[in-house]
Parts: C-alpha cells; structure tokens; sequence
C-alpha cells in the first residue's frame, strides 16, 4: 500500500541529503505521517458525533416472494461488529462501514466503551453481552468482529478467555498490541495503558495455551505505525490460533481502519471465512498493495 503525492516537494531534497534506502524510508514516513496528521485532523471533527451510543434497529424481515411460492435458502453474512481504540469512540469507523455496507455486509454495529474504562477484562465482558444481544435480535448464531488497536485486545481476551470462540466466527485486529507495546512511558498511569504493556498480566493470559479455540484471526499490522513498539507486537504468534497476519506497507496507526486499500483486505478476509477458505496460519503475513 504506498501513499502517493503526498509531501511531494520534499522528494529531491531527501534524495540529495540521504542516502537511496534511507531517504526513501525517510519519504515514506513523511507520507504517512503527513497522512496521519490529516485524518487526525478528520477525525477530531467527527468525534464528536459517535459520542452517543448507536441506536438499535430491528432485523428486517426477509421479503415474502410475491408468486407466493417457497424462497430458497441463500447465504447470508453474519453481523459485523466494529470495537474502537483507546479514548475514541464508533466514529473513527465512518468509512469502513460504508465500505462493508456497500459490498453487502449487513447488518453492521458499533459498540462505545466508557473511556473511564479501566479493565481490558470489564470491556470484554460489555463486548460478550453486546454480541450475544446482536445474535438474538438478528437471529444469528455468529458475528465478525473487527477491531481497531486496544479494541482488538478487547474481543481477543473475549474470544480466548470468555468463551466467545463460540460467536465470533473471524476477528480482524488493525495494529493491535497483541505482545504488548513500549511506546510512550508516561502513559503508564492509565491502569488500561499498563495492561497493553509487554508482560502483563492480561497479556500472560492471552499467551496461556487456547486448546480448540475455532475463531479464525486476520490481524494488520503497519511497518509505519508509530503506536507499535515494536512493529511486530501488532502481528498474532499463538501456537493455537488461525491467524493469519498481514502486513500493510505506507501507511501509520490511525489510517488503518480509514484507508480503502485495507478495507479491501477486510473485505477478503471476511470473505474467504464465509467461503471456507483458510488461510496458512503464521505465514509471515501479506502484504497488502
């Protein structure tokens, strides 16, 4: 996934004061930071709107074919449930639920967490109340979850510790610290920061054996992601799970759940799970172009 014409004029200068490889790294990061910067900037405006808690609506009814004769059975897609990051909320999935929307995954639903949140293991269990609400009004035995950083924490402690392998048929994590991340030191007094870092006691969970867990993992991580320290704690290593994990070239933290290329590749995950596909599990991941 590259980012073109973005700081643009800078390209001669860093090519005449670095040397190839590194001044190409060097643009890239300009990119992606300058990327970052404007969905920041995008974001911060609609924050405010996904403050609130989404409202429910009821399953619509499938429509009764008007010959009167017997419909046939199609395939359906099970709901998709998107679970934001640390301090934000539903709307930083704006884009991606169009995206899902438009090419026919529905129902799609949000869930807010407080963000006085302060235990991954509460927000796990909200998530498991949620999701077993969703099935009952939907009539679905399953959902899809996807997950943008701490969310995707969240759902995993629910899938692996909360026996939530039973609904959950694929979670999607975007640049979540499944390993735990060093960044930034002083947040550390946030209880919830703590729980996110390398040898904690939820991630000593995590890491305990998940013998039959049946919820299929595609887990994005960015070689620019500035939140990942290191990179890699975002990819999934269980020797129990499927998980399947794919890297994303170009791109930082807060464009993962906003760039449509990675939507794409949300897409085909969602996708080869309905259609029973598998993915080799711990491959190295893919590279999303």
């Amino acid at each position: 996934m590259k980012v073109t014409r973005a700081v643009q004029p800078l390209l001669p200068l860093c090519q005449r004061l670095l040397p190839g490889r590194l001044a190409g790294l060097s643009v890239a990061l300009l990119k992606a930071t300058a990327l970052e910067l404007a969905i920041l900037a995008g974001h911060l405006l609609l924050y405010p709107s996904g403050v609130t808690q989404e409202r429910r609506s009821p399953a619509a009814p499938l429509p009764a074919p008007r010959d009167g004769t017997a419909q046939l059975p199609t395939e359906t897609r099970p709901p998709v449930v998107l679970l934001h990051g640390f301090i934000d909320n539903r709307s930083v999935f704006v884009l991606l639920r169009r995206n899902l929307a438009q090419h026919g995954h529905r129902p799609i639903e949000s869930l807010n967490y407080s963000p006085l949140t302060c235990d991954i293991r509460v927000a796990a269990e909200l998530l498991g109340r949620h999701i077993e609400e969703i099935c009952e009004r939907t009539g679905s035995s399953q959902v899809d979850v996807v997950g943008h950083s701490l969310g995707g924490l969240i759902a995993r402690y629910y899938v692996q510790r909360l026996g939530g392998d039973l609904r959950v048929r694929t979670l999607v994590t975007l640049g979540t610290p499944h390993s735990g991340t060093r960044v930034v030191p002083l947040a550390d007094a946030h209880p919830i920061v703590r729980q996110m870092r390398p040898g904690s006691a939820v991630l000593e969970e995590l890491s305990r054996p998940a013998p039959g867990c049946r919820t299929h993992f595609v887990s994005f991580w960015s070689d620019l992601d500035h939140l990942m320290d290191p990179l890699e704690t975002a990819c999934i290593d269980h020797p129990d799970l499927l998980a399947q994990n794919v890297q994303v070239s170009g791109i930082g933290h807060l464009a993962l759940p906003v760039h449509p290329a990675v939507a794409t590749g949300i897409r085909q995950a969602l996708d080869a799970t309905r259609t029973g596909a598998t993915a080799d599990a711990d491959t190295g991941g893919l590279t999303v172009a």
